[in-house]
C-alpha cells in the first residue's frame, strides 16, 4: 500500500479540483447525459494502468457517472497517496471526452446507533444486513456490496432520555455543508447545535428526529 494520507492532504494535493472527500473516500460525479457517454467514461477508466492492485468502485447512472476512491487493505480504511494519483487521471480521462465534474453532486450517509454493550449490539445487524465488520475499526459495519449506507455504534455511558438512539450522518462536500443546513432549517428544521462544525452540524426534523450533516473538515 502506498502512503496514508488524510483528507486535507487529499484536497491540498494538485490536480483533484473535481473531487471531494465525503466519510470515507473521494467521490467525484462527471455529468455525461447518456449510458453512451458514460460508457465512454468508463471504458476509459478500465485502461488506466494498475487498476488490477487498486480498483475504483464505479458507479453509471443515465444522467452521469460517480467514482469512489479508497484504500483497503485488512486492517486500514482510507485515502492513500494512490488514490491522489488514481483521481488525476480519472478527471484527465473525462476532461479528454468533454465530460464536466460536478462536486455538488456527491455525498454519503451514514447512520449512528448509540449502543451501551456493543457485543450484544452489533452482532444483530451485522446478520440482518449481510453486512461485515471492519478489522480496523471494531465500531463500524459496512455493505460487502459496497452499496448500501455504512452503520456506526456510538459508545454511550448511559441512555440519554428523550434523545434518539439512531440518527443519520449525511456527509457532504465541505464546501457545500452551510447550504445544506440553511435548506434543511428552511425545510422545516432546526439547529440542536453547532458546537462541532465544521466537522457536523447536529439538526433535527419537527417532531425532534436528529441528522448530522457532516464533513471532513476538522478531523485529520
Amino acid at each position: 500500500m502506498t502512503k496514508p494520507i488524510t483528507p486535507g492532504q487529499f484536497h491540498e494535493a494538485y490536480g483533484v479540483e473535481d473531487w471531494r472527500v465525503v466519510g470515507e473516500g473521494a467521490c467525484a460525479y462527471f455529468r455525461t447525459g447518456s449510458f453512451a457517454a458514460g460508457d465512454r467514461l468508463v471504458h476509459a477508466i478500465s485502461e488506466l494502468p494498475g487498476l488490477e492492485d487498486h480498483r475504483p468502485d464505479v458507479d453509471l447512472r443515465h444522467g452521469g457517472v460517480t467514482v469512489r476512491l479508497i484504500t483497503l487493505t485488512r486492517d486500514y480504511y482510507g485515502l492513500s497517496e494512490a488514490d491522489v494519483e488514481l483521481a488525476r487521471q480519472i478527471s484527465a480521462a473525462a476532461r479528454s471526452i468533454g465530460l464536466p465534474a460536478d462536486p455538488t453532486a456527491v455525498q454519503s450517509v451514514q447512520v449512528t446507533i448509540d449502543a451501551l454493550v456493543h457485543p450484544d449490539v452489533i452482532p444483530f445487524w451485522r446478520a440482518v444486513l449481510g453486512y461485515t465488520g471492519r478489522a480496523d475499526s471494531p465500531e463500524d459495519l459496512i455493505d460487502p456490496r459496497g452499496r448500501g449506507a455504512s452503520f456506526w455504534f456510538q459508545q454511550m455511558d448511559s441512555v440519554r432520555p428523550q434523545r434518539n438512539r439512531i440518527h443519520i450522518d449525511v456527509w457532504v462536500p465541505h464546501d457545500q455543508a452551510e447550504a445544506r443546513v440553511a435548506a434543511a432549517i428552511a425545510a422545516g428544521g432546526r439547529l440542536v447545535t453547532d458546537k462541532y462544525a465544521p466537522a457536523w452540524w447536529t439538526l433535527a426534523d419537527a417532531e425532534g428526529n436528529e441528522a448530522d450533516v457532516a464533513t471532513t473538515l476538522g478531523r485529520d
